[in-house]
């Protein structure tokens, strides 16, 4: 994470916390130390960022720390709020933390009369049955698929029959109970598509694939569309 990705989101974390967070607990989400944290926070209380507190005790964001009012309609509130919800009990531990950041930062730099629009939203998320458990890291995946690396991947079909791939990933797909990754895979040379609770292991390589990303995810919607389904194995 850059240096400047990493300030941006310690500010995301005090702006989501109602309590004081202390420097373990935002270098355990970070993945950093805690003397980096602490280097960070001093760093942004140096760029007048009221962020109160110390080491050992925990940190808060002041209040009065504001952007420009987001100028939204109450129901393009609520459905923010809505997929916010839906994805932060449905999607992987990365982008549930990403939906829960979203409400918190929209939260704050909406104008007073429509907080309660996210506080106390009239649209609501049901119940969910619990996801089966992914095989790979999922925020890695999606960083493979925004860079366009290759990721080869030990998979396990349906039928119980293991299998060594190499795969150009272009899409994640999340269901109520499973998530999906749409890629070409190179030993098929065709579109596959993996059940990510079935893939016992994955390597994130840094070789590119040979056509751009967006050309292949372009192919990918087409023949999607064209078929109007999936070939899960």
């Amino acid at each position: 994470m850059r240096r400047a990705d990493r300030l941006f989101q310690i500010i995301q974390i005090l702006r989501r916390s109602a309590r004081p967070v202390t420097a373990a607990v935002l270098a355990g989400e970070l993945e950093v130390t805690v003397r980096t944290v602490y280097r960070d926070v001093a760093d942004l209380i140096a760029q007048r960022v009221p962020i109160r507190g110390e080491a050992g005790v925990g940190y808060i964001l002041g209040r009065d720390y504001d952007m420009p009012p987001l100028m939204l309609s109450a129901d393009e509130l609520e459905a923010a709020v809505l997929g916010a919800q839906w994805v932060a009990k449905r999607g992987d531990p990365g982008l549930a933390n990403a939906a829960r950041d979203l409400l918190a930062k929209i939260t704050g730099v909406v104008p007073d009369h429509l907080r309660p629009f996210i506080a106390d939203p009239s649209v609501s998320v049901g119940p969910t049955r619990a996801a089966s458990a992914d095989g790979l890291d999922m925020t890695r995946l999606r960083a493979a698929i925004r860079a366009g690396c290759k990721v080869r991947i030990s998979y396990r079909d349906q039928a119980g029959r293991a299998s060594e791939r190499v795969v150009w990933p272009v899409m994640v797909g999340y269901a109520e109970t499973v998530r999906l990754l749409a890629a070409w895979c190179e030993g098929r040379q065709a579109f596959r598509h993996f059940r990510t609770d079935r893939i016992e292991a994955a390597a994130f390589l840094d070789e590119r694939f040979e056509r751009r990303p967006s050309d292949v995810r372009r192919d990918w919607t087409r023949q999607f569309r064209a078929e109007r389904g999936v070939h899960l194995l």
